[in-house]
């Protein structure tokens, strides 16, 4: 049922000890049957003697000696060979409780969700490192938020699990065999809709651990850039994978990606807004309100619809394109009638002229509920689930049965 997986490098003096009190926990803990795997990835002291006695020694231990360094690349090659149902990894220096084990996996084992990690960000967990790792981490994880939108909460705890099945489908398209490929596997899992699961954990940093803080975060950096241009060129087939793999929404139509739509289309509609009160205050100089109202609106509602259509809801090519700016247009006319009609109001309610400062008011107030009015519209009409396949986790998908 479950592969716990320890990838080692020069690990001659720890890794009886850690495997040992590992085998105990599991034996007087787990209710499944698990099996232990050293991954050894290419040492060159005793590591590889001291791993094949342990197998030797405990049932249900196992070594496996890689000729190539890195971690990623260890992994990948052992969990790929697997035949459990769910595959974890933890560190060799077992910084991690080991009570949080059975948390991590059994919702794995269950169904409920697809890749588990363990976090030392989380509310409820107690860590126990220095003040430089306690910063790197917490940038680099802000990095990823910021350059990737990733929501999960610590890409480097060296404790996860993934099913089986979904590893069959995402190790092939992961390319880093060092410490990046923790981030690119949740990414890419996260990009596709699977479900991962955190776990608190206490954690104690271990003072001897030999990472290269700086190569590695260097490393990290360049890895944060590949990616970025894979997932923004489609050069990874985060759409085929999503149909294949991605859960449904819990309602029938529904599009997925709520919150990232919301987020993708209001900075859209800031910038279309602020666009739009530029154009009307430029062209208000020559022209009456009514005429510099229509222009303005027009321009902006036709890219509006563009920007949307490729950034809030992720449609490429070429497909439907006259289409969905036809259907823009129309909701471009519900907009007019609104800002039109605002203006109209405005006129007839005011004793004096009035000022272009309470007509600008007036209209940001009016293209708000605008703005409101064709977010619905696209996602329940023009961009509605089931009407098209987008090349990225941007958009709608159609509903598909796992």
């Amino acid at each position: 049922m479950l592969d716990v997986v320890i990838p080692v490098y020069n690990e001659q003096t720890g890794l009886g000890p850690c495997v040992r009190r590992l085998h105990r926990y599991l034996t007087g803990s787990f209710p499944y049957p698990f099996r232990i795997t050293i991954a050894d990835n290419a040492s060159v002291d005793g590591t590889p003697a001291v791993a094949a006695a342990l197998a030797d020694e405990l049932p249900g231990v196992q070594s496996v000696r890689l000729e190539d360094k890195g971690r990623g690349g260890a992994l990948r090659t052992v969990w790929a060979a697997s035949d459990a149902a769910v595959l974890a990894y933890m560190d060799v220096d077992l910084s991690t409780d080991l009570a949080a084990l059975f948390p991590l996996v059994a919702p794995l084992l269950s169904g409920h969700s697809d890749v588990a990690i363990g976090t030392r960000l989380a509310r409820g967990s107690q860590v126990v490192r220095g003040p430089k790792r306690e910063f790197i981490s917490r940038s680099y994880n802000l990095i990823l938020r910021g350059a990737l939108g990733a929501r999960f909460s610590d890409a480097q705890c060296g404790f996860k699990a993934i099913r089986a099945d979904v590893a069959r489908r995402l190790l092939p398209l992961v390319q880093d065999t060092g410490w990046f490929f923790d981030t690119e596997l949740l990414v890419l899992a996260e990009r596709v809709g699977l479900r991962i699961h955190e776990v608190p954990v206490d954690w104690v940093d271990d003072p001897d651990s030999r990472v290269d803080v700086l190569s590695t975060a260097v490393d990290d950096l360049r890895g944060i850039g590949r990616l970025t241009r894979a997932l923004a060129t489609g050069g990874l087939p985060v759409g085929e994978l999503r149909r294949d793999l991605g859960r449904e929404p819990l309602a029938p139509g529904v599009p997925v990606g709520l919150g990232r739509q919301l987020i993708r289309f209001a900075a859209v509609g800031v910038a279309s807004t602020l666009a739009y009160l530029l154009l009307y205050a430029v062209l208000r100089s020559d022209v009456a309100a009514q005429p510099a109202n229509v222009v303005a609106l027009l321009v902006t509602a036709i890219a509006n619809t563009a920007l949307n259509r490729r950034v809030t809801f992720g449609v490429r090519g070429t497909a439907g394109v006259v289409g969905h700016h036809v259907q823009g247009l129309i909701i471009f006319a519900l907009g007019l009638g609104l800002t039109s009609g605002s203006l109209a109001v405005l006129g007839a309610i005011s004793d004096g002229p009035v000022t272009r400062p309470v007509e600008l008011i007036v209209l940001s107030a009016a293209n708000l509920a605008a703005t409101v009015l064709r977010f619905l519209l696209f996602r329940v009409w023009v961009f509605r689930a089931g009407r098209f396949t987008t090349s990225d986790d941007h958009g709608v998908l159609p509903t598909c049965p796992r």
